[in-house]
């Protein structure tokens, strides 16, 4: 399975391709492994489902990398241990709900640490909190989903709850995760820089600053792309197709935590005219 490519795209972006992400991941990735050296080819990734769409199945099948993955459905988890992927590759499955206190232990005890290739975070929910959480591995390269409808440079996120679940805290399925530039502050106080997001405008690329060589860190307001998805819910649970305005609205009264107010303030509240109302 493994191909060859073209030279590193002036922008990440313009490398995208897909063959098991969802979106152009597995291009951008490919792109950046021709910039950022990797001494130890490992990665984590949680929130994978049953593994046919991800971030590292490519590097798994294309690269031969080790990994690990970790899902709260025990479902999904036994449809990787029986997919034939998991005796021709080194992949280890683990079944938990994630929290910012359980995650350094999942990834620990299945025998990884330090310096990895790559982290791949999505869990529609405390990704913020969890990466803040995450110490027992410093990765080369970090993937986090954001929450494209709360802007470019608005510093936001739910306010932290172990238990959350996205289908659950809201009937649009729009209040969940962070916001763009509360993951690059985060980022970069762990040592990161951003460099890029995906066209589909829902995942951002870290690189380790030490490793980061002749990559250009982008702000927030040169990553952030005007995400196309409409996948906003009514109340019944039907698809209603709304735009990011209107989206917003429907979201306005709910609470976030505002990372340079230091306390919580609704949607509403947080996010300036400017940001997309």
């Amino acid at each position: 399975m493994r191909q060859l490519h073209p030279s590193t795209p002036v922008r990440l972006q313009d490398g995208e391709f897909r063959v098991y992400s969802q979106w152009g991941e597995d291009g951008i990735i490919q792109a950046l492994l021709r910039k950022v050296p990797i001494s130890h080819p490992v990665f984590v990734e949680f929130g994978v489902q049953d593994y046919q769409e991800s971030n590292t199945r490519f590097l798994l099948q294309n690269d031969n990398w080790v990994g690990l993955v970790i899902d709260a459905s025990l479902e999904n988890v036994k449809k990787i241990k029986a997919d034939p992927i998991y005796w021709k590759y080194n992949l280890k499955a683990e079944c938990a709900f994630i929290d910012r206190d359980n995650i350094n232990q999942l990834i620990s005890s299945n025998g990884i640490y330090g310096d990895i290739g790559l982290l791949s975070i999505d869990i529609d929910g405390n990704d913020y909190w969890v990466w803040e959480a995450i110490t027992c591995v410093t990765p080369r390269i970090v993937i986090c989903e954001y929450n494209n409808l709360f802007g470019a440079s608005a510093q936001v996120t739910i306010p932290y709850d172990p238990r959350f679940v996205r289908t659950r805290a809201h009937y649009s399925n729009l209040y969940w995760g962070a916001s763009l530039a509360a993951l690059a502050e985060l980022a970069g106080k762990k040592g990161y820089a951003l460099v890029c997001s995906n066209s589909a405008g829902n995942n951002a690329f870290f690189v380790r600053s030490d490793v980061l060589g002749n990559l250009e860190p982008r702000s927030t307001n040169a990553a952030w792309v005007q995400a196309q998805i409409r996948d906003s819910r009514t109340p019944s649970g039907e698809l209603n197709f709304l735009g990011r305005r209107e989206a917003l609205r429907e979201i306005s009264a709910l609470p976030v935590f505002d990372l340079k107010r230091g306390g919580i303030l609704t949607i509403k509240e947080a996010i300036s005219e400017g940001n997309g109302w």
